[in-house]
């Protein structure tokens, strides 16, 4: 597929650098040496047993939070490819965007938001910005892994400005790393951070029906009035009446993503045309979003969304997981600031003599980087004696 470049595309030649300076790569372009930095990150592999929507134990076949970031990636890749940006960018971004989620997912976050309430909150956005920044020591010169700008306001500000959440003390870390070296938090990202986001929204939509169906929450005759996924799925079965139900949750699937990735090259095109942007940082200057969803299809995922929220989301099995989770971790973050002698020697030589705040902030990074399995395993640890036998 020959596809012209776009005239706002972020040219990894053009790129702003990164904080620290370094020689260049002779083999990579800057974003591409970003990509690899992330993969390898602790982080990162962690991924492979961190929640999507169900957790790890619950079976081989549903997706991670490593799998997810892999689906995002792909997607972003393509759908920049096709927009004629800077694919390397896009798939960057697409990795990075969830190495600060903690474990047990959303349930996680909401637990370690309210037991950091009184030292700061918890954001999983910022915990990404602070994974790449600061908590991720690989470099002898450097804390972080010194990524580019681009790269690091992709991070930060793929769905937007945010400039408005600067005062709230969760993003406490995000403000002062601005003030020494300016990402342009009131404005848009690039276009490539753009497509990483709908990406995202790409991936889980479409994962989370799949995943739905073989956990046996909702079936295919559930989502035939459902609008995007039922008009597809009648297609489907039209076009392929006597394959089992698997290959038609399959290619309903793929064909999914298909039309959402469609739509986007088309709205996108359409705003490209109207704003008539010729750079990338015309781009960060609009007052709105370049890359985009069309207002029908927006209405379609919404319906979708509300269907998942209802019949998956929600359902009593996730819900007593979520409820399991959240006590895991809020019996494990008491239990370190009340005695954290009995964190592992390494963390606890970090939080020794420190203030509360601050302990707690490390306690609060020791838990959310652990994965599924490690905090269930932790918490029988210190929570039931015959664990030790």
């Amino acid at each position: 597929m020959n596809v012209v470049r776009a005239p706002f595309a972020q040219s990894a030649a053009a790129s702003r650098g990164r904080r620290h300076e370094e020689p260049e790569s002779r083999t990579r372009t800057p974003f591409a040496r970003d990509r690899d930095r992330i993969i390898h990150t602790s982080a990162f592999r962690r991924l492979k047993e961190k929640t999507q929507v169900f957790v790890a134990h619950e079976g081989d076949h549903y997706r991670t939070r490593l799998t997810h970031s892999l689906e995002v990636a792909q997607i972003a890749r393509s759908l920049a490819t096709a927009l004629g940006l800077e694919a390397d960018l896009a798939e960057t971004i697409a990795l990075a965007h969830d190495l600060g989620h903690p474990p047990f997912g959303h349930a996680g976050e909401d637990e370690l938001d309210s037991a950091m309430q009184p030292y700061g909150g918890f954001d999983h956005n910022v915990q990404t910005f602070r994974v790449v920044t600061e908590l991720e020591r690989r470099y002898p010169l450097w804390i972080g892994l010194n990524l580019t700008w681009e790269t690091l306001e992709g991070v930060i500000k793929h769905n937007g400005p945010v400039t408005s959440r600067l005062g709230r003390p969760s993003w406490s870390a995000v403000a002062a790393f601005d003030r020494d070296y300016s990402l342009e938090l009131g404005g848009w990202a690039s276009a490539e951070a753009q497509v990483a986001a709908l990406a995202d929204d790409i991936a889980y939509n479409n994962h989370d029906v799949d995943d739905g169906v073989v956990a046996g929450m909702f079936g295919l005759e559930d989502l035939l009035d459902v609008p995007l996924i039922g008009p597809i799925l009648h297609g489907v079965r039209r076009d392929y009446p006597d394959v089992d139900a698997g290959i038609v949750r399959m290619e309903a699937v793929r064909r999914m993503i298909g039309a959402m990735v469609e739509d986007v090259i088309a709205e996108t095109g359409r705003r490209a045309a109207q704003t008539r942007v010729d750079s990338a940082d015309a781009v960060r200057a609009l007052d709105h979003a370049l890359v985009a969803f069309s207002r029908p299809m927006l209405e379609d995922l919404g319906a979708l969304r509300e269907f998942l929220m209802t019949r998956m989301y929600r359902h009593w099995r996730v819900n007593r997981t979520r409820s399991q989770a959240r006590r895991i971790l809020a019996e494990m973050f008491a239990l370190f600031m009340s005695e954290p002698d009995v964190l592992p020697a390494e963390v606890f030589a970090t939080i020794d003599g420190r203030d509360a705040a601050d302990r707690a902030r490390r306690v609060c990074d020791y838990i959310a980087g652990m994965t599924d399995r490690f905090a269930i395993e932790e918490h029988r640890r210190l929570f039931h004696l015959e664990a030790w036998n």
